[in-house]
């Protein structure tokens, strides 16, 4: 019979081997607990931070951004519209290319921007809109850096109150679409806005960052952008059209002389000499010999508005080393203020022009730059012409002594124009008969003294801005006078032959634009009316 087993007994614990205890399990179940409930938590913010994101869902990122690289990809032929046209765009969608001048949020669901083009400026408005402009599009929009430019879509909107900050101040843009056209790659060396502050607005209590002249031609291109500089050069290329214009009209032909010279044209010391070939040129310090060559060759009246190369170490207000020369030469049939009067009656109608048809950007100008209107004579009596004898006893009788004005210097030049207007109240005037000793070679000495020359110079506010004379057409005395200042005649024989070919009574005058266009506008320095000014001390930008 097989052996039985007898039934297993229930295992038995061993000693050393106690269960958890009571506040052990307490413990776990407190921990699982707790780690359901985190996870419950986590679940429900994960659900709530989707609901809010699928609530602010950007419906607006078509509406703003940067644009992709111009290209010229495509054409669409959208009319933009100018800044200065939005007043009779009111209640219309308008489209236009600015820069950001400035801008200035206000929480996190507006943005105002003053959007600027040259002289002109407009504020606009960008807002919060259901559907059409969100928190995203107003935070990019707010982020753009001053100087930016952007292609703005929005409706030109009347104003309640006149907007100080911008020129344009009875319209507000309200846009509805904002692209960025190109940014700022670094850092502006100063703001635009602190560039076109009034000279003597740091005179306040509220302090402004100054920025000096000197900063301002190291960055010229950041400068030029202000609405003052964008309207001094509007009003310099006036100046040009002007000229030309009257000349024009009064049968003067244009030409264009070369500036590479083989000689001088007045002398050697003022002249910049460069290689050339196996030899050397000078650049023209005038177009001098040309014109009077153009006159030779029956040409009768021309003019030129050209670069003229002065190397004069001058580090003055008025001087640079290149500058632009308004010239004309003209042939004379009897006497030399035939050419005195017509350059006066040029200029006269320069400083109209000017004054009719340009008040816009003369008063842009003048915000920064108060000065007074400049005058001249307009009346029957005409310009003051005074003789440069007359002149010297107007500085005498103010305590000049008179060995002092064998040339009367800038300072006294400054003097003079202070006594004529108080006394004459012009600012424009002509001195005519200069010594012979003050003036060029081909100067026509006075027919009665010797030691006088048939020229002038025409001054705005004191300083010299036109010099011209009658010119030597005789070859013989064109050589003696040539030998008297040093110049060797046969160094410049093409332009001797000329007269020797026979050529008829002529003068004419060099003009500094520049100049003029300092002077007319009271900018006190030269270097204003330079795009990009050249003097001694300065080669670049």
């Amino acid at each position: 019979m097989a052996d039985t087993q007898p039934p297993s007994e229930p295992s038995q614990e061993q000693p050393g081997e106690a269960g958890p205890s009571k506040s052990e399990l307490k413990k776990r179940a407190k921990a699982a607990e707790k780690e359901k409930k985190a996870a419950e938590k986590a679940a429900k913010q994960q659900e709530m931070a989707q609901q809010k994101a699928d609530a602010e869902v950007d419906f607006a990122e078509q509406y703003y951004g940067a644009l992709p690289l111009n290209q010229s990809q495509s054409r669409p032929r959208r009319t933009r519209e100018q800044i200065a046209t939005l007043p009779s765009h009111i209640g219309e969608t308008v489209l236009l290319r600015a820069r950001v001048q400035t801008s200035r949020a206000q929480g996190n669901k507006m943005v105002f921007l003053n959007l600027r083009q040259r002289t002109d400026s407009v504020q606009a408005l960008l807002i919060v809109t259901p559907d059409k402009v969100s928190k995203q599009m107003v935070k990019w929009a707010a982020s753009l850096a001053d100087e930016s430019i952007v292609l703005v879509e929005g409706v030109a909107t009347k104003t309640q109150e006149p907007i100080k900050s911008a020129s344009v101040s009875d319209v507000e843009i309200h846009i509805t679409q904002i692209h960025l056209i190109s940014g700022i790659d670094g850092r502006l060396p100063f703001s635009v806005e602190d560039a076109n502050r009034p000279e003597t607005e740091g005179d306040t209590e509220v302090q402004y960052n100054r920025v000096l002249l000197e900063t301002r031609l190291n960055n010229r291109v950041i400068d030029l952008r202000t609405q003052t500089n964008q309207a001094v050069f509007k009003l310099q290329g006036a100046v040009g059209d002007l000229f030309r214009n009257y000349l024009s009209s009064h049968g003067f032909l244009e030409i264009h002389s070369p500036k590479l010279q083989g000689a001088a044209t007045e002398s050697g010391a003022s002249v910049f000499k460069v290689s050339y070939f196996k030899g050397d040129a000078f650049l023209a310090q005038s177009p001098q010999l040309a014109k009077q060559m153009a006159i030779a060759a029956d040409f009768e009246r021309v003019y030129e508005i050209g670069p003229v190369f002065r190397a004069e170490n001058a580090n003055t207000h008025r001087h640079m080393t290149e500058f632009i020369g308004l010239d004309l030469e003209m042939a004379i049939e009897e006497h030399y203020h035939e050419v005195m009067e017509l350059l006066d009656g040029m200029l006269k109608s320069i400083f109209s022009g000017l004054r009719d048809q340009y008040k816009k950007e003369i008063e842009v100008v003048q915000k920064q730059f108060p000065a007074d209107d400049f005058k001249w004579r307009e009346g029957p009596e005409g310009t003051l012409v005074l003789s440069y004898k007359e002149a010297c006893d107007i500085l005498i009788e103010d305590g000049v002594p008179k060995e002092d004005l064998d040339d009367i210097s800038t300072e006294n030049e400054k003097k003079l124009g202070r006594l004529v207007k108080a006394k004459y109240d012009t600012d424009y005037y002509i001195i005519d008969k200069f010594p012979m000793a003050l003036r060029p070679f081909y100067t026509m000495p006075d027919p009665e003294d010797p030691t006088l020359s048939n020229s002038y110079d025409f001054f705005m506010r004191g300083e010299e801005i036109l010099s011209g004379a009658q010119r030597i057409h005789d070859p013989q005395v064109l050589c003696e006078k040539m030998r008297s200042k040093g110049v060797d005649p046969e160094s410049m024989t093409p332009y001797v032959d000329a007269f020797r070919m026979g050529c008829p009574p002529h003068g004419g005058g060099g003009i500094g634009l520049e100049r003029v266009l300092m002077l007319f506008l009271k900018l006190n320095n030269i270097r204003r009316a330079s795009l990009f000014p050249r003097d001694p001390k300065r080669l670049e930008p």
